[in-house]
């Protein structure tokens, strides 16, 4: 049976749930009963939409749904194909029913990015100046319109707004690869959290550069513990994220923040700064930057908190730092393609990014929900506008262990030991990501499977 056959059978629910859901899960399982062939091209979305009486948004949120389950991918300029043997993730284990529930990635949920994307686009096509600027080549640091609103976005930080300090990236991890490159030299020594964003990680090593953990608690690295590391290691480099850090979701106070930076300042250090989950709070603590503007570097971006594919980043330092960030912005991609730097800035001098980034957080709100009342009783740490849960395992559970049993219940999570540091040993913990199910429903189903393999543990899992 092809698509086309089904289109005008499926149902769009009784309006219980969202019309999108129903699309989605009625698409679902015909490609899982095995009822439309692999490889599969699904009709173009505005197609569907005509014929369902819905909106391109609602089918475009559909079709994300079965790409986050594993069961569609799409092709830039090509289409939405049901995704055959060979694209599955050899990481991922085939499900004999379904696709497995990804509780590991932090992935922004679907919202309504996409109607936003084709207002900006609506607009941006009445604007033949603009159009002709975006398609030509700009500054390394990017155009001024754009960095002038990065800078205002960046003053929810507590900075000072100024544009003249702020370059635009393809994201975090492009602006981070970008500061390294100006800074850091192979073989130097990099402290960081003791359990660390695994990009950085990753950059690190390519870039031969020591990362080096620091003793953390609840509210994150601590005071002495930095202090004693930057004497013992002989170095310049701090990268942390003071608040929601990943995957922990510790946020330092006013007090310890204050600390931090008296002993950066007294230590010669020069503070990498990571902000990219704390976009998501409605009323951040202010940056440790803005106790050190000469000696830090702010990054933040949109990837995480509202679209992976929104890969637009901001980089605040010191003017001293701006032309060699932009000799090795040069190097690295000659410059930020304008377009998506282009739709960000007109989000946020609308408030459509406000706006898209609530949408994120009252989501969270109501998953995190789901989560409190599901895992009641279990020692774990999470915040209300953060979408990942850090939870300490239970004797006589072992991450890897615990992570092998549920993944053979149909349910994914991060171990600690994806983020420790060096060879320091990780803790017997694991990360919930509450932003990756495709819906409540299976976040739900989620969860409950999670909690009754903790209550469950068997023996033959046990370590001796």
């Amino acid at each position: 049976m092809s698509f086309e056959q089904l289109i005008s059978t499926a149902s769009l629910g009784d309006g219980s749930k969202p019309k999108y859901q129903s699309i989605a899960e009625d698409l679902a399982q015909a490609i899982l009963n095995g009822q439309v062939p692999m490889g599969e091209k699904l009709p173009p979305q505005r197609n569907l939409a005509h014929r369902l009486g819905v909106t391109t948004g609602t089918v475009s949120r559909a079709y994300a749904i079965l790409e986050r389950q594993g069961l569609a991918t799409a092709r830039v300029g090509d289409g939405t194909y049901v995704r055959s043997a060979e694209h599955v993730d050899p990481d991922q284990d085939a499900p004999a029913v379904a696709a497995p529930i990804d509780l590991a990635h932090n992935v922004a949920m679907v919202g309504e990015e996409s109607s936003a994307l084709q207002a900006a686009f609506a607009t941006l096509s009445t604007d033949p100046e603009m159009l002709r600027q975006v398609l030509m080549y700009q500054s390394e640091t990017g155009m001024r319109r754009h960095r002038e609103a990065g800078a205002q976005w960046l003053r929810r930080f507590g900075t000072s707004g100024q544009w003249s300090r702020v370059m635009v990236t393809h994201g975090a991890q492009h602006g981070l690869a970008c500061v390294l490159r100006t800074v850091a030299r192979p073989g130097d020594a990099l402290l960081t959290e003791s359990l660390s964003y695994p990009g950085l990680q990753s950059l690190a090593r390519s870039m031969r550069l020591q990362l080096m953990g620091v003793e953390t608690d609840e509210q994150g690295i601590t005071p002495q513990a930095l202090e004693r590391a930057a004497k013992t290691f002989d170095t310049k480099f701090l990268y942390c994220a003071p608040s929601l850090h990943n995957p922990t979701g510790a946020t330092m106070g006013l007090e310890r923040r204050e600390a931090i930076a008296a002993v950066a300042r007294a230590n010669g250090l020069y503070i990498i700064e990571d902000c990219v989950h704390a976009a998501m709070q409605a009323t951040p603590l202010p940056a440790l930057s803005t106790w050190l503007p000469e000696h830090s570097f702010l990054l933040s971006s949109f990837s995480k908190v509202l679209a992976p594919g929104l890969r637009v980043g901001y980089v605040e330092a010191a003017p001293q730092w701006l032309s060699k960030f932009a000799a090795s912005m040069r190097a690295d991609s000659w410059m930020v393609a304008p377009l998506l730097p282009e739709v960000a800035t007109r989000w946020l001098e609308s408030g459509t990014m406000e706006a898209l980034i609530g949408q994120q957080r009252a989501m969270t709100a109501e998953r995190l929900g789901h989560a409190l009342r599901i895992l009641r009783g279990l020692d774990f740490r999470t915040d209300p506008e953060y979408p990942l849960i850090w939870l300490p395992l239970p004797e006589p559970w072992r991450a890897g262990q615990f992570a092998a049993v549920l993944r053979q219940s149909g349910v994914l999570v991060r171990t600690a030991d994806h983020f420790a540091v060096g060879r320091s040993p990780a803790p017997h913990a694991i990360r919930i990501s509450l932003n990756a199910p495709a819906s409540v429903e299976q976040l739900q189903t989620g969860l409950h499977t999670l909690r009754a393999t903790i209550d469950n543990p068997p023996s033959a899992a046990m370590d001796p």
